[in-house]
């Protein structure tokens, strides 16, 4: 291991230990009857640069928009991702951005965390309770009002709060309570990456290229990270019952940026490095089909149905919803079952 890689493990374990209380304990806000808290400016809080991890707040930036048509939200995250996943989203006025590696970018890493103190927020959002570096920078931030969580226990109302994606949101509609505001139960929004008209259009030419343009299309990413990757034995038996069920349909695969096939390239495949581009192709799919993935969460932002598989992470944590899409435990689902449940969707 490098010099950089164990000076970041220290600042990691150092960082878990100093924010362990965060949160834990806060003032709850006090207002007069019948009065609301003025929200005007946000910061949503998740230093993290996985693409998945950023599309997974998104309906957090919807429920803002949603609740606050004229409130303006700073995101918080690292890299330079966000400002490609948050352009159309009209409500984002900045997104603060800290280094992927902030030991080799020491000034720029010094620089996000001045920011956050430098802007004044009517409320600051832990996006996840865990999360060491996201407690901090709520914590840290210059905000009237701090939302570091919630215990299970205040979202009862919520049968599916567990899920990455809803939580902030639910955690919110709670603390809005406090301030004044209306109980609000209804569904989460989903995952929206808001592309655009264009951006559609592009996507459909790009498609067209690969595939026989009079039928619809199904795609597949085989790839994923760690132990949540099939192998190959697994979705070459998958791949080919897909194409004799869905004869009629075309097929294309969806590349990682490592240029793996976990059916040895056997179908038409697309790669891009701008993440919009892939999401505008999938957009004109009719189903997505893959593993807990980045590229999984980007379909669902896309709003194509979406069958997301799952054998490690819990499907109630970062299953696809919306729009029909579905999460399948393949520990106990049988391929018969799969195709069965593809069908149903695409039926």
């Amino acid at each position: 291991m490098g010099i950089l890689k164990k000076l970041n493990v220290v600042r990691k374990a150092i960082t878990r230990n100093a924010t362990k209380n965060i949160g834990k304990s806060y003032t709850v806000p006090t207002l007069a009857v019948g009065e609301k808290a003025t929200i005007n400016r946000v910061l949503i809080c998740r230093p993290n640069h996985r693409l998945g991890n950023l599309l997974l707040i998104t309906p957090l930036i919807e429920e803002l928009n949603n609740r606050f048509p004229d409130c303006k939200v700073d995101v918080f995250a690292k890299g330079g991702l966000g400002n490609i996943l948050f352009k159309n989203h009209t409500n984002v006025d900045k997104v603060i951005q800290l280094p992927r590696k902030p030991l080799k970018q020491l000034p720029k890493y010094i620089a996000g965390w001045i920011a956050i103190k430098s802007r004044r927020y009517d409320i600051a959002i832990n996006v996840v309770s865990y999360s060491s570096s996201g407690k901090l920078s709520t914590q840290k931030s210059n905000s009237t009002y701090k939302i570091f969580g919630a215990e299970a226990d205040e979202l009862t109302k919520y049968p599916d709060y567990a899920h990455v994606a809803k939580y902030p949101v639910y955690c919110l509609r709670n603390f809005l309570t406090l301030l004044g505001y209306p109980e609000d139960t209804s569904p989460a929004p989903l995952l929206d990456l808001k592309l655009d008209a264009a951006e559609i259009a592009h996507g459909k030419q790009l498609l067209n290229e690969l595939i026989d343009a009079n039928k619809k299309t199904i795609a597949i990413f085989t790839y994923a990270t760690g132990a949540k990757c099939y192998p190959p034995s697994w979705w070459e038996p998958v791949y080919e019952s897909l194409k004799a069920e869905f004869a009629g349909y075309n097929i294309i695969e969806v590349l990682p940026v490592e240029n793996v096939s976990q059916i040895d390239f056997k179908a038409p495949t697309f790669y891009s490095k701008d993440v919009r581009e892939i999401a505008a192709v999938i957009a004109n799919c009719q189903i997505f089909f893959g593993a807990d993935s980045g590229i999984m969460h980007l379909a669902s932002a896309a709003q194509t149905p979406t069958v997301g598989l799952f054998s490690i992470t819990k499907p109630d944590t970062f299953k696809p919803y919306g729009n029909k899409s579905i999460a399948i435990d393949t520990n106990t689902t049988s391929t018969q079952d799969i195709i069965k449940a593809v069908s149903k969707i695409l039926n």
